[in-house]
């Protein structure tokens, strides 16, 4: 994969961020389209990547990308793609947002893509497109039935990719995310969202004292704990998977959907004791009511990732997911 150009959209976020990282390992020059509404100059900039700031559904300006590329003899080969909005809620009040930037968007790049003959594609989906699951662990066959409109839009963008496949070529491979979680081992980039929904940084924003508490939404579910399960994912893991799958697509293979999740789930419960643990910090906790939609537990099976691609998550542990986190949060947010 040496001397590959890749351009990665959404690589200044969170997740794209640490994609970048993996593909510059393997010898990859990346290039990174991000419009920084979410994503971080900073952290680009720690990468040391080139930053086109930019948004997927300015056409324009993907052509003369992809054009100046080919003109510099280091055309674009695939393109990374991360540049979604994820916030649940925010779905639910401002759909059209969400149906904009995750599916125009997303077409839009696709047709400049097939218009610079560009057609290896690796795609950010989520385990929000199965809605509640009907069985636990989830496999990639359970019926989708997302149940906001941030699942809608990934679900969609899957059936454009099948439908560009049969009519232009256009091989892809979707990777279902559970819970991304964690942060780059040496501390270099990690998790900042403004605002933050998801559970492990609000709970380190809590030890930090920048929270007065973290609110565990529900106590009462059929599970051993009363709270919530979820499966936790290493960041790290989940930016290998994806330079795995990109090989996959340049061996010429044909195009894959895979879950990536760590197969066994955490409790709320049993996160904020082991961040307890780990920060050393006390952490006040509020118990309020169940959330709309929340499944008791969500877990994932990635066996699929592991036969097909050889993925081996190297940080499945809980307790080093968390010590990574707490060592960036500190350096970030301290």
């Amino acid at each position: 994969m040496s001397n590959q150009t890749i351009l990665v959209t959404g690589g200044a976020g969170y997740i794209g961020s640490h994609a970048v990282k993996a593909l510059q390992k393997v010898g990859c020059e990346v290039l990174i389209l991000d419009n920084l509404v979410y994503g971080h100059k900073d952290i680009a900039e720690t990468l040391g990547a080139k930053l086109i700031i930019g948004d997927t559904n300015d056409r324009a300006l993907l052509d003369k990308l992809f054009r100046d590329q080919v003109k510099c003899d280091r055309p674009i080969s695939a393109v990374m793609h991360f540049a979604a909005y994820a916030y649940v809620g925010e779905s639910v009040t401002q759909p059209e947002k969400y149906y904009r930037n995750n599916v125009v968007g997303t077409l839009t790049l696709l047709e400049a893509m097939i218009a610079a003959n560009i057609k290896t594609f690796v795609f950010s989906s989520t385990c929000a497109s199965y809605g509640v699951p009907q069985q636990i662990p989830i496999t990639e066959d359970h019926p989708q039935a997302p149940i906001n409109p941030y699942g809608a839009t990934k679900l969609m963008v899957e059936r454009i990719l099948q439908d560009f496949d049969v009519a232009y070529g256009l091989k892809s491979v979707i990777f279902r995310y559970f819970n991304a979680a964690g942060a780059d081992p040496n501390g270099a980039i990690g998790e900042d969202h403004n605002p933050e929904t998801h559970l492990i940084p609000l709970i380190l924003q809590t030890a930090l004292g920048k929270r007065e508490a973290i609110t565990v939404y529900g106590s009462d579910y059929p599970t051993p704990d009363g709270t919530c399960i979820r499966d936790y994912i290493h960041v790290s893991d989940l930016a290998e998977a994806h330079v795995l799958g990109l090989q996959y697509l340049l061996d010429g293979n044909k195009s894959e959907i895979f879950n990536l999740g760590n197969g066994n789930g955490f409790s709320v419960k049993q996160v904020i004791d082991a961040a307890k643990e780990i920060t050393s910090k006390p952490i006040n906790v509020v118990i309020g009511d169940r959330r709309a939609g929340d499944p008791p537990a969500l877990v994932g099976s990635a066996e699929k990732a592991r036969k097909i691609l050889n993925w081996q998550p190297q940080y499945a542990d809980l307790n080093l997911i968390l010590q990574h986190a707490w060592q960036w949060h500190q350096k970030r947010h301290a």
